[in-house]
């Protein structure tokens, strides 16, 4: 087939990639001219686990390319997945739908003959009747546009391998429409062919499916840190009361990690976008479990500050601490509501000197965050620290011995916000060893 991905962000350009693999033509249209110059490169502008390699093959086949033209991608096909971001509004909890009705608005005029318009962005339920009436009211070709939802349900780090070959497929339509979905499970055959579980249903119900699944996972993520709070005031182990835990198959070990918390463009902002909707739907009290996830969320950072503090005897001002850690997450470059830049942000407004790396992240931090210093090389980044703290949980922290480390610092002092340093070795190695809800 001969496909469009409108908006090639981290979802669009993620999505017309792998649809390539898939056989498919594909032209991605972003209205970024630098980021289309960067994409027919064949190289992502952020990092994505084995996107550069997909976007490589591809642009070299002929099989994908990227433009800026609305007007080249309407005549290129007449099946148009929109993959725009919906950030969250500034000063509010509801979602920007800007980006959006924008794609909707400049596509809708060019389109002479029937299409299909399958939106993937994460929206508040409600939208898919919104961009089908812009697209009826702008189009020339009027009702023959239809709308379909197709949620994406990516992890960051794991995005190729979740497009490919997903743990389901959802698909939503008007119920009075078919040839949408006709054209899309042709799109998706080799998927649905693999087995993949395939959930055709109403686009209210696809439109939920992805922000119910992140509140989902918010609050498995929040109730585990809840039972580390009360972990550490009782001497208990989380690390060992989530394993206990995970070992009920109801319950499953999966997402279950107690630690600093979480971040990134997903699941702070998909909460709360479903929040501010149940609200508007007059719901709200359905979902005010999820105001304590999300408070649940900003108290780990709050309590990784209030540690520091302690082992620095109490005051920050004129210390020296070193992050680990700027991305809000291992194998990505993205941090979007970091947990550990919010840390280490919060501590240089304490007074503390504060030195951050990441393998992949420190460009984009700078970007966001000038005022903090950055090294390249953790081992080099503790020189002279009175304190260490772990806060995202790339392998290559965990790969450092600490014997190694010690002697540069200051003080032999760390924190791990992320459970996954060995206590033992790094006590062994003379490190003051603290961990987020372990004795």
């Amino acid at each position: 087939m001969k496909l469009t991905v409108v908006g090639c962000g981290y979802l669009g350009a993620t999505h017309a990639a792998c649809m390539a693999e898939l056989g498919h033509e594909v032209l991605g249209m972003d209205s970024d001219m630098d980021k289309v110059a960067v994409l027919n490169s064949g190289k992502a502008p952020f990092f994505e686990r084995d996107l550069d390699s997909l976007l490589a093959k591809h642009t070299q086949s002929g099989r994908l390319k990227f433009t800026a033209s609305y007007a080249e991608a309407a005549a290129f096909a007449d099946l148009h997945f929109i993959g725009v971001g919906t950030p969250q509004k500034p000063g509010e909890h509801a979602y920007d739908l800007t980006h959006l009705f924008t794609a909707v608005r400049q596509l809708a005029p060019r389109l002479t003959g029937p299409a299909v318009i399958a939106v993937k962005s994460t929206v508040p339920v409600g939208t898919a009747p919104r961009v089908r009436d812009l697209l009826h009211e702008f189009a020339p070709a009027g009702d023959a546009v239809e709308v379909a939802w197709n949620p994406e349900f990516l992890r960051e780090s794991f995005a190729v391998e979740d497009t490919l070959r997903p743990d389901r497929l959802v698909l939503g339509f008007d119920t009075e429409r078919s040839r949408a979905e006709t054209v899309l499970r042709q799109c998706f055959e080799n998927i649905i062919k693999a087995g993949t579980p395939t959930i055709v249903t109403d686009w209210a119900t696809a439109e939920l499916a992805k922000a119910s699944a992140n509140a989902f996972l918010a609050t498995k993520i929040s109730f585990i840190n809840a039972m580390a709070e009360v972990c550490e005031a009782s001497g208990a182990d989380v690390g060992q009361l989530a394993d206990i835990l995970g070992h009920d198959t109801r319950i499953g070990s999966r997402g279950m990690r107690p630690g600093l918390g979480f971040g990134g463009g997903c699941l702070p902002k998909d909460i709360r976008g479903f929040m501010a909707r149940a609200g508007e739907l007059g719901v709200d009290q359905a979902l005010t479990i999820l105001r304590e996830v999300d408070a649940i969320n900003n108290r780990r950072r709050e309590r990784m500050i209030d540690l520091a503090r302690e082992q620095v005897g109490g005051n920050l001002d004129g210390r020296r601490i070193t992050v680990w850690g700027a991305a809000f997450k291992p194998e990505t470059d993205d941090i979007r509501d970091s947990p550990a830049l919010a840390v280490a942000q919060c501590l240089h407004e304490l007074g503390a000197s504060v030195t951050v790396t990441d393998p992949h992240a420190l460009d984009n931090a700078r970007k966001l965050h000038p005022e903090l210093a950055y090294v390249d090389d953790p081992i080099a980044a503790v020189q002279d620290a009175d304190l260490l703290l772990h806060l995202t949980e790339w392998p290559q922290f965990t790969q450092v011995d600490p014997r190694h480390l010690a002697a540069r610092t200051a003080a032999p002092k760390v924190i791990d916000g992320r459970g996954t340093l060995d206590a033992d070795t790094w006590r062994e190695a003379g490190w003051t060893f603290r961990a987020l809800g372990r004795p």
